[in-house]
């Protein structure tokens, strides 16, 4: 079989794990859920049993608010599998309102330099694939 008649890579879908089904079950709900300590109040992301700050296993998912703003990126021409019709595309590291930062993507936005200023106000989007929705991220004036 050629490689000109092989059907295109799907991307991938993410699998959620017992410590990540909140989150997974947020985004389907179109929430973006990250956990929050009791015992020092502090936010956190990525999903675990036990604070990162103070170790306290009092944690409890709350749903952010959705706004970010654009910490740092990559322009990334040489796409993923499943990526192959979007590249360039941004993948960035943004900071969520609440404080902490995650990996995701920019849409809604040229993958130009130009257009992404660092601090840029972000709000959160949901792409659906598959059985989950990931939270994406595009400026904030963009409807």
């Amino acid at each position: 079989m050629s490689t000109a008649s092989r059907p295109a890579p799907s991307k991938a879908v993410p699998r959620p794990t017992p410590d990540t089904r909140p989150f997974w079950d947020g985004t389907a709900a179109g929430e973006l859920r990250i956990q929050r300590c009791g015992g020092c109040g502090r936010h956190f992301f990525y999903p675990r049993p036990a604070c990162p700050h103070c170790g306290s296993g009092d944690v409890a998912w709350v749903t952010a608010t959705g706004r970010a703003t654009l910490h740092s990126y990559v322009i990334n021409h040489r796409p993923a599998p499943g990526f192959e019709d979007e590249a360039p595309y941004v993948i960035a590291i943004v900071e969520l309102e609440e404080g902490v930062r995650m990996m995701s993507n920019l849409v809604g936005v040229p993958a130009d330099p130009g257009h992404l200023p660092l601090d840029l106000p972000l709000r959160v989007v949901f792409e659906p694939r598959g059985d989950v929705s990931l939270p994406l991220f595009t400026p904030a004036e963009a409807r």
